[in-house]
């Protein structure tokens, strides 16, 4: 049976950060109800086209997942078990807010087959943590990874972002450095995005809050880098690192190009060469299911050039890069013969290193990323 990874999208949150641009919807719980119940008609919707598939991988993010009633969840993991061709080893991860968890909530997490916790810390220093409008500080952090430990989770993932609002660099490698004392097995960082529609980028375009210039933005990230490979972690994407075995299974599927079904508002699928979408409207989700249609509001068909170059620029975000073994492989074609002359302009260049076995992006070519991957889209 060929593998198959599920997203789960849950749009309810306490309330809304200050960068915050995602689907996602505070103080809204009343509806949870429903949309649970909606949820649950779309991935039965996938029972037949799946039946020759096993659930590899499951991600349930948001908005914040563990804000609504682990019932919930519970509920939506038990349908799967139920229903879905399910691997032995399937990795199941739940995104939190440090400030939404408590023991009875992750015992009823670890019941449900979660294995994998993601804690959106983004920052120790709690003056940062307010300008950013999170729920939490330091305090809710340090108690729900003591939490955690106690009721058995050792993969635990903890997101920081750095270059925040009023950040120095002393800010950014403390952050890091607490985590890798504490022995987190994967730490995921990244640089602040100023996201339109939203307070952060109003403040900043007024002025009102400052942030690391390029090159002292790009020093933290480096600063960083080099510290945590240090400490033993794998770097194994642009902004992932992690000690061996525990690398996001999940999130490699998204950087190879495999299939995936995403469920629940706003989400993206690709499977059987289509990525599709679902509508942004929380009331226009519920109601569509509800009336036995489903929410999809955009598709489009890959063809194989168009895959291979996603194939491409998303593997260059993996540190090891990609195999042209394995390119070939899935393509039928060497992988000189579509982007040659590409390559050879970067490898002189110095942003791509070519051996035996990989094409990789090098360090400096990794700080250049998307000027890189420009190059390998299609016409």
């Amino acid at each position: 049976m060929e593998d198959i990874s599920i997203y789960i999208h849950i749009p309810f949150c306490t309330s809304k950060c200050h960068y915050c641009d995602f689907a996602s919807f505070p103080g809204k719980f009343h509806l949870v109800e429903d949309y649970i119940k909606s949820l649950i008609i779309e991935l039965d919707s996938y029972k037949d086209r799946l039946k020759n598939y096993k659930v590899r991988t499951i991600f349930i993010g948001g908005g914040t997942p563990s804000a609504i009633d682990g019932k919930y969840i519970y509920r939506i993991l038990e349908h799967i078990q139920k229903n879905f061709n399910i691997h032995r080893q399937m990795e199941v991860s739940l995104e939190a807010n440090p400030k939404t968890l408590d023991g009875e909530k992750l015992k009823i997490y670890r019941e449900a087959g979660i294995n994998r916790i993601s804690l959106g810390l983004q920052t120790l220093n709690d003056g940062i943590l307010k300008k950013l409008g999170r729920s939490h500080d330091k305090k809710d952090f340090f108690h729900s990874y003591d939490l955690l430990e106690a009721v058995g989770f050792e993969n635990i993932n903890v997101d920081l972002i750095f270059n925040l609002p009023d950040q120095t660099l002393e800010d950014g490698i403390k952050d890091v450095t607490s985590l890798v004392q504490l022995g987190i097995k994967h730490i995921s960082y990244y640089s602040l995005i100023i996201e339109p529609n939203t307070p952060i980028y109003n403040w900043y375009h007024d002025g009102k809050i400052k942030l690391l210039d390029e090159d002292d933005e790009r020093r933290l990230y480096h600063q960083v880098r080099a510290y945590l490979r240090e400490k033993g972690y794998n770097h194994y994407e642009i902004s992932n690192f992690a000690y061996n075995g525990y690398e996001c299974k999940h999130n490699l599927v998204y950087w190879k190009v495999k299939p995936y079904i995403g469920l629940g508002l706003a989400s993206h699928s690709y499977f059987n060469n289509r990525r599709f979408s679902n509508t942004t409207d929380l009331k226009e989700y519920i109601q569509t299911l509800s009336s036995n249609s489903l929410p999809i509001v955009e598709e489009e068909y890959i063809d194989k050039k168009l895959e291979i170059a996603e194939y491409f620029i998303l593997g260059l975000r993996l540190i090891r890069g990609i195999d042209k073994r394995e390119f070939t492989d899935r393509f039928k074609f060497n992988i000189k013969d579509i982007y040659g002359e590409i390559i050879e302009k970067h490898k002189k260049n110095g942003l791509v290193v070519e051996d035996e076995r990989t094409l990789r992006l090098s360090d400096k070519g990794l700080d250049l990323a998307n000027l890189v991957e420009v190059d390998f889209l299609p016409d």
